[in-house]
């Protein structure tokens, strides 16, 4: 098993990740097709939110992979930080678009879940605006990671934002504890979950499909960044020649 500073060569990264990308994709696709179906043909109604309880199976993978998606740059800028390696920064650069699609995929599916359960699409409690601020967060990563790289930027900004984003995920997280909102309290935690057991285990077939999918477009992204790099760098040296 290869250690994570082998993991931190490009060339080593590519060699793992080129066979490793069609596998995790097809994967999750297939996950995910099965957890879908179970979840709207083999379980029940929930006795208050009736047929709408259903799209559980895509809101809260969604929302654990908006959260999940910016503890993983945050992670990757700390080690870019740390080790100065291209590859941590690629990699934050990566999973943030994936990040941002599926923290607006987060708030439309929560919104959609909403109005039949509260009466309303939209409310001001503190998850759904935390996670809005969050979305908004990703797009200023987005175009902050960009304007860097326009610029030949050494990529320490950008950085130093992926890690200050970060005080958002708790702010998330205890939301629903710290403030009196509509959204719902945790409903799976590790001494257990408040979701019966009939309509929980499509979940886990989802969640397990939607983060191989997740996956494997952070490793395409950084494949195809990677790719990138390598053109621009035999450009440069082709214009010097």
């Amino acid at each position: 098993m290869p250690s994570v500073h082998a993991l931190a060569n490009p060339a080593r990264f590519l060699k793992i990740t080129r066979p490793l990308t069609p596998v995790l994709f097809w994967a999750g696709v297939l996950l995910i097709a099965i957890g879908t179906w179970a979840g709207l043909t083999q379980t029940p109604a929930d006795y208050l939110q009736g047929e709408s309880v259903r799209i559980l199976y895509i809101h809260v993978p969604t929302a654990w992979l908006g959260t999940g998606g910016w503890t993983g740059i945050a992670m990757s800028s700390i080690a870019f930080f740390v080790w100065r390696h291209p590859l941590a920064n690629i990699a934050a650069r990566a999973i943030a678009a994936p990040g941002a699609l599926f923290a607006g995929l987060c708030l439309a599916t929560g919104s959609i879940w909403g109005r039949p359960t509260w009466g309303t699409w939209w409310q001001w409690d503190g998850r759904l605006t935390s996670m809005l601020l969050l979305f908004f967060v990703y797009l200023a990563y987005l175009a902050l990671a960009r304007a860097d790289a326009d610029r030949d930027g050494d990529g320490r900004i950008p950085a130093l934002f992926g890690i200050a984003g970060s005080v958002l995920l708790p702010v998330i997280r205890y939301s629903v504890v710290w403030w009196n909102t509509l959204h719902q309290g945790p409903s799976i935690t590790l001494s257990g979950s408040s979701i019966d057991a009939a309509l929980l285990w499509p979940l886990w077939w989802t969640l397990a499909g939607f983060t191989l999918l997740f996956a494997s477009i952070v490793i395409m992204r950084m494949r195809t960044l990677l790719a990138l790099a390598r053109v621009e760098a035999r450009m440069r040296r082709m214009a010097r020649a």
